[in-house]
């Protein structure tokens, strides 16, 4: 490939030739550049070029002196400036007919002045100099390039060459270009959004970095491409542009979305703006999206809302929150959401989903039809209220969404707990041992794991997370009375059926039904082993053609201890159990089937406090109390599941016989009783059938297009696309998240700056997730 560089070389070397009228071959080729066009990049030349001298101040290393110098270089008497072929003296400054007239030639130029004579010029037929302009579009010696003409274009040419990005082009390249001021300075600066943020984000510091033609270029493109002069308007004039987010900045605007983490600063110079105030009634809040003030503004008035909520009944709370969304839905889509700054924005559209479901507080008259309810729209309600809790960290923040839940979703579980009681009393009972999680008949491949406290809506979420292991099933059965993990553990347990309980028995702990010892961890392990399991510990992962047993997880243990800090801590916990199973799944088992002992209340501000004397408990936990023998009992008294001669008294509704649980369970409500059970069956990693080609990648800037072609039959626009350091690795991507394709095109954007010049993967992923292409690429070139 022949670059303007080796053009221009060619013709200094051809230029030897051109001295027709002798037979000696030239002593010299002078390269009189009069307004020094080519001073900035001859080093390069330099560089390729032994024989290449300079006139100038003497630096022997490179080769540049006074013109006696020169004429002592050029004859081969310096040891350290060899060279082969004919010299050339590049002359700065300095033109050819200030040569032709001796009588008139400076002084320190005259030794030169007799070379005219003994060797040729590298200059145009008509005798001018080489100009850079002339070189590209002459036909006659030149390259005979379509160049324009105008004095901004030939402007546009030096700054070109001086920022070192014109040499390298080819010239096939240059040969299918109109060559203006416009494409010139796309080469220097080819992402005139990306640079405008980056000055943006340091404005002091890039300026001088920039200085010469760079910056140059950069000031004629701000008052050309975005209307506004950096050194006369200055940084806080952009920042207003940006926030308004028309023309030119809209493409600014979009870029800066997609990488905003790579110009921290940039968020604080646009905090300095103040919003615009309305101009009518009906303003779209939306037009004030570029502006941070205007969103913590308005989550300013929604945190006020949410905390009048506190004193309003759940009607007017529920309309409240109806209100609000309409009014601050929109500023999720906001960049300031993205950036973890409208967290209030974020809970608020799980409270909307609390307050269109909350005014039902279940359906049905049997205990079974209420748990359907719930299986289909109750455990939405749980989730929305985790989700809400989740949203928000800051106190002030976490004491506003509480206040919304308190008038929300706390009315609500308190009704849903009585309607529950009610059937329960009802009917008697929850369910017969044969009905328990743990009464099934023992298979062979299957590997029951246990998770304390996995509620029923995080089990929903968990059915999600396991989808990548393969099929997922969700039923649902009742745990134990009482609902804690001593007795529940074993009720969800696949030796269920040999364990029985009597009076003597402490704390809801059953015992070995053929022995009568106290079901411990040491016992319970035992008696599985006894029927046939493996315990598995840790990372065991024993032998997948048998059964075992699994324990992991963490949400009770949890939940005792950070109370609402659990809903923000879901997520760490299900990927604990995800990463387990995966384990055991490589390991070899196939088959999975995950059991609970109990779920659990959390409510903000904790349980209600209701009183049970301690006269009549024997033993009392927060949402239950084992009564003593001369004791009346309560309205919701029951026998414990495991030996009928034990009388547990539960607590009302939501309350809790000990005051300030934000965390409780042992009580009788869905949320506590109700556990799911998962069956797993993993499958293994398919083939990709999806045949798809990368057409094209190409970057600009820190910017990649893609283009994507795939055969007859294959619906492209399930693709995705993902820029990865490891290709198999979903946690080395390099992009904010995978782009889907549209129309077999995608635009990803890489936001840390530092990761210019990373070997990465170009991947196309199916619907699933997993990796049917991929492409070796680097990023930002």
């Amino acid at each position: 490939m022949t670059t303007l560089f080796d053009a221009v070389i060619h013709s200094l070397v051809l230029s030897a030739k051109g001295n027709s009228n002798t037979s000696a071959p030239a002593a010299a080729i002078l390269w009189p550049d009069k307004d020094g066009i080519w001073e900035s990049v001859v080093p390069k030349f330099a560089a390729a070029m032994p024989e290449l001298f300079s006139f100038g101040a003497f630096n022997q290393a490179q080769r540049t002196g006074p013109a006696i110098w020169l004429k002592c270089a050029i004859a081969g008497a310096f040891e350290d400036c060899k060279y082969s072929g004919v010299p050339l003296v590049y002359l700065p400054g300095v033109s050819r007919t200030d040569l032709r007239a001796i009588e008139n030639c400076p002084r320190d130029l005259q030794p030169l002045a007799e070379l005219q004579y003994r060797g040729v010029f590298w200059s145009q037929s008509n005798g001018k100099d080489w100009t850079l302009a002339a070189f590209l579009s002459s036909k006659n010696g030149g390259l005979g390039l379509d160049v324009a003409g105008d004095k901004a274009t030939h402007e546009a040419l030096g700054r070109a060459l001086a920022a070192g990005v014109l040499l390298e082009r080819s010239v096939k390249e240059l040969q299918a270009q109109a060559i203006n001021a416009a494409w010139l300075d796309a080469l220097v600066l080819p992402n005139p959004a990306r640079d405008m943020l980056v000055w943006l984000n340091d404005p002091g510091q890039v300026g001088s970095q920039w200085a010469g033609p760079r910056w140059e270029i950069f000031v004629s493109r701000c008052g050309k491409d975005f209307g506004f002069d950096p050194i006369a308007d200055g940084a806080l004039a952009a920042a207003e542009k940006l926030a308004g987010r028309t023309g030119a900045w809209a493409s600014v605007w979009e870029l800066y979305r997609d990488s905003f983490a790579s110009f921290p600063a940039v968020a604080e110079l646009l905090g300095q703006l103040q919003a615009p105030k309305p101009k009518g009634l009906f303003d779209d809040l939306n037009e004030l999206a570029g502006y941070p003030q205007a969103n913590e503004d308005a989550e300013g008035a929604l945190r006020y809302r949410l905390h009048a909520c506190a004193a309003m009944t759940p009607e007017l709370a529920r309309a409240s929150i109806r209100q609000a969304e309409q009014e601050h839905g929109d500023r999720r889509a906001w960049l300031w959401a993205r950036m973890g700054r409208s967290s209030l924005a974020g809970a608020l559209e799980h409270l909307e989903l609390l307050a269109s479901l909350s005014a039902q507080t279940g359906a049905g008259t049997t205990l079974t039809q209420l748990a359907g309810w719930y299986q289909d729209t109750g455990w939405k309600l749980d989730q929305a209220a985790m989700h809400a809790l989740a949203a928000v960290s800051g106190k002030t923040d976490n004491e506003a969404v509480c206040a919304a839940l308190k008038a929300l979703y706390v009315p609500w579980l308190e009704a849903c707990a009585y309607r529950f009681q009610d059937l329960v009393k009802a009917e008697g009972r929850l369910g017969l041992p044969s009905q328990a999680p743990g009464a099934v008949k023992p298979q062979d491949g299957v590997c029951t794991v246990f998770v304390d406290g996995l509620r029923y809506d995080v089990a929903m979420r968990l059915k999600d997370e396991l989808a990548a292991v393969g099929q997922v099933q969700l039923s649902a059965a009742w745990t134990s009375m009482p609902s804690v993990t001593a007795s529940g553990k074993a009720w969800a347990s696949p030796v269920a059926p040999f364990v029985a309980g009597k009076k003597e028995d402490a704390d809801f702990q059953p015992s070995v039904a053929a022995d009568g010892k106290a079901l411990s961890t040491h016992n319970f392990r035992k008696l599985l082993a006894e029927q046939g399991y493996q315990v598995l510990d840790k990372h065991e992962t024993g032998a997948p053609d048998g059964r075992a047993w699994v324990e992991c997880g963490d949400l009770d243990h949890f939940g005792h201890e950070h109370g609402l800090r659990l809903a923000r801590d879901i997520e760490s916990q299900l990927a604990q159990i995800v990463e387990r199973i995966a384990e055991l799944n490589e390991g070899g088992w196939a088959r999975f089937r995950i059991v609970t002992d109990h779920g659990w209340l959390l409510v903000p501000g904790g349980l209600p406090k209701t009183e049970l004397s301690k006269f009549e408990a024997e033993t009392r936990w927060g949402r239950c109390a084992v009564l003593k023998d001369n004791s009346h009992g309560t309205d919701l008294t029951f026998a414990w599941d495991w030996c009928k001669d034990v009388q547990i008294a539960f607590a009302p509704g939501i309350g809790s016989f000990i005051a300030g649980a934000e965390y409780a369970h042992g009580g009788l409500t869905l949320q506590e009783c109700l556990v799911p059970i998962l069956e797993v069956l993993a499958t293994s990693s398919p083939v990709a059938l999806v045949k798809v080609d990368i057409a094209k990648v190409a970057w600009t800037g820190m910017r990649c297009k893609v283009e994507v072609s795939a055969e007859a039959g294959v619906d492209i626009g399930v693709l995705k696309v993902d820029i990865r350091t490891k290709a198999a690795l979903p946690d080395s991507s390099l992009v904010s998240h995978a782009k889907p394709l549209a129309g077999g095109k995608a635009s990803l954007a890489v936001e840390d700056d530092s990761k210019e010049g990373t070997a990465a993967f170009l991947v196309i992923l199916d619907a699933a997730g997993k990796v049917v292409q991929k492409k070796p690429t680097t990023v930002g070139e």
